[in-house]
C-alpha cells in the first residue's frame, strides 16, 4: 500500500479512527478525514500530492463554471474533460507511446521515464464523473471545495477504487452518523477483504507468478492451466478484497459504498459477467461513454460499434500495454457475438454449459492480461491446448507448487468465488434464530482471520494490490 502494511494497519487506521470519533462536529470530522487522506497519499509519493490537488482544483473550478447558465458551458466541459484525459495520457501512456513510436518508426526517441502516480486512473475518473454530472444537472454541483476534495481524496477508495460518483455520497458528506453496529460490520468487512488478499490472492498469486515467470518452453498443459486458473482467482480475490476493505473502512466513518463485485465467476454469459465484475467501472463507462455515444438508441450496428468502443477504452484504461487492449477487445467481441445471436445467450443463461463458456472466455482473457506481452500471452494459451509434453521435471514442479496449504486455498477460492456464501445468507434470512447465531460466529471468525492475517504479514510481508498499477 502507500503506507507499509504494518504502519497502516496498526498506526494510521486506528489513530485516524480514534481521532475521528474524538473531534466534535461533522465539519471537523470531514476536515480530519481530508488531512488523513492527504497524509496517506503523500507518504508514498509526496511529489504527486500536488498533482492530486491540481486535479481536484481543476474539476472544482470547472464545476463552479458549469453551475452557471451560459452558452460557454459545453466549451468548459470539453476543456475540463480534455485536461483530465491529458493528465492520464501524459502520466500513464506517454512512455508507452514513445516506445511504440521508436519501434514503428525505427527511431531512438528518449523515453520520458515517468513514474505512474498511484490511483491516477481512479481519482481522474471520479473528477470527470463529477463535472459531467454537473454539466447535465447544475444543481448537483458544490461550491464547497472541501466537499469535493474529500470526495476525490478519501483514502479508503483513493488508490484503487471503487470509482465513486459524487451524487452517491454527497448527502453523506453533509450528514451521516456511525453506530456501534456500523463500526463492527465495517471492521468485519475490512478483515474479510484483507484475508482475501493475504490468505487467498497472495497464495494463488505465488503459483501464477512462478508459472508466468517461466519460459513457455518449460511449461506443459498442466502447468499452463494451473498458472492461468491461479491468476484468474488471484485477480478476483485481490481486487474484490481491496473493494471489501474500502467498503468496510468507508462504513466505519459513516459512508455506505455500493458493491463492486457480485460473484462474477458464477456468470453464464459474458454480458452477465460484466454486470458482476468491477461494477463501478462498468457503470462509469455505461454512463459517461456508452450512453453519450448513443447507447442502443441508434440501431443494432451502432449499438455494437458503441460496445466495441467501450471495451476498447476499458482495455486501454487498465494500462499501457497491448495485452490490456487485446483483453478489452476479446471481451467486447464475445459481448457482440452474444448480442447478434451467434452465441445463443438465452440458451446459455443459468446452465452449466454457460458457466463453462464464460470461465473459458475469462481465463483465456486473463492469461493475455497477465502476460508481459502479446507473444508470451499467445505462447501460454498455445501451451494450454497443445502442451502434451509431460516430463518428470514438470511433474516435480507441479508437486512443489501444490502443497497441502495451496490445495486447501485453491478449494477455498473456488467455494468463495461461487455464490455459496450468498445462498447461506439467504437461508439464514428465513431462519432468524440461526441467523443471530451465525452473526455472532461471523465476528468470532473475523477475529480468527485477523490473527491469521497478522501471522501471515509477520512471515511474508505485504504484496501490493494488483490494481495499484492501473
Amino acid at each position: 500500500m502507500v503506507f507499509s502494511s504494518a504502519i497502516f494497519l496498526f498506526i494510521f487506521l486506528p489513530v485516524t479512527f480514534l481521532a475521528y470519533h474524538a473531534v466534535p462536529g461533522l465539519k471537523a470530522k470531514n476536515g480530519l478525514l481530508i488531512l488523513a487522506s492527504l497524509v496517506f497519499y503523500s507518504f508514498g509519493q509526496p511529489r504527486y500530492l500536488l498533482l492530486l490537488l491540481a486535479s481536484v482544483v481543476l474539476n472544482y473550478t470547472a464545476g463552479l463554471l458549469l453551475q452557471r447558465e451560459g452558452a460557454y458551458r459545453k466549451a468548459v466541459l470539453a476543456a475540463a474533460v480534455t485536461a483530465n484525459v491529458g493528465l492520464l495520457a501524459v502520466f500513464k501512456y506517454l512512455d508507452f507511446a514513445v516506445g511504440n513510436l521508436n519501434v514503428f518508426l525505427d527511431a531512438s526517441l528518449p523515453l520520458p521515464g515517468i513514474i505512474l502516480p498511484i490511483g491516477i486512473s481512479f481519482y481522474t475518473f471520479q473528477g470527470m464523473s463529477y463535472i459531467i454530472d454537473v454539466y447535465r444537472e447544475p444543481g448537483m454541483g458544490t461550491r464547497n471545495f472541501g466537499k469535493l476534495l474529500l470526495y476525490i481524496s478519501f483514502f479508503p477508495q483513493l488508490v484503487a477504487g471503487p470509482i465513486i460518483k459524487y451524487h452517491d455520497i454527497s448527502a453523506m458528506i453533509d450528514e451521516r452518523r456511525t453506530t456501534a453496529e456500523d463500526t463492527a460490520a465495517g471492521i468485519r468487512r475490512f478483515i474479510v477483504g484483507l484475508s482475501k488478499k493475504l490468505l487467498i490472492a497472495n497464495t494463488v498469486g505465488a503459483i501464477a507468478d512462478s508459472v508466468f515467470n517461466a519460459s513457455p518452453g518449460a511449461l506443459d498443459m498442466r502447468l499452463a492451466w494451473l498458472g492461468a486458473v491461479c491468476y484468474t482467482l488471484q485477480i478476483y480475490f485481490d481486487f474484490s478484497g481491496y473493494s471489501d476493505m474500502a467498503i468496510g473502512m468507508g462504513r466505519i466513518f459513516g459512508f455506505r459504498y455500493l458493491e463492486n463485485f457480485e460473484h462474477p465467476y458464477i456468470s453464464s454469459t459474458v454480458r452477465e459477467f460484466w454486470k458482476r465484475w468491477h461494477i463501478s467501472l462498468t457503470s462509469w463507462f455505461r454512463d459517461y461513454v456508452y450512453i453519450p455515444l448513443g447507447g442502443n438508441r441508434k440501431g443494432q450496428k451502432r449499438t455494437e460499434l458503441n460496445k466495441g468502443l467501450v471495451f476498447l477504452v476499458t482495455g486501454i484504461w487498465h494500462g499501457a500495454n497491448w495485452t490490456f487492449l487485446v483483453w478489452g477487445l476479446w471481451h467486447g467481441a464475445f459481448m457482440i457475438l452474444e448480442d447478434i445471436g451467434i452465441i445463443p445467450r438465452k440458451k446459455l443463461e443459468h446452465r452449466a454449459i454457460g458457466h463453462i463458456y464464460v470461465m473459458m472466455v475469462v481465463i483465456l482473457g486473463f492469461t493475455m492480461f497477465r502476460a508481459a506481452d502479446i507473444h508470451q500471452g499467445l505462447a501460454m494459451i498455445g501451451c494450454m491446448f497443445t502442451g502434451l509434453n509431460f516430463t518428470h521435471e514438470g511433474t516435480l514442479w507441479l508437486g512443489s507448487l501444490l502443497g497441502r496449504w495451496e490445495l486447501f486455498i485453491l478449494a477455498a477460492a473456488v467455494v468463495f468465488s461461487a455464490d455459496i456464501p450468498a445462498k447461506i445468507r439467504q437461508w439464514l434470512g428465513r431462519h432468524p434464530q440461526a441467523a443471530s447465531r451465525m452473526e455472532l460466529l461471523s465476528y468470532i471468525g473475523a477475529v480468527l482471520l485477523l490473527v491469521l492475517d497478522v501471522l501471515n504479514l509477520s512471515q511474508t510481508g505485504f504484496n501490493p494490490f494488483i490494481y495499484f498499477q492501473f
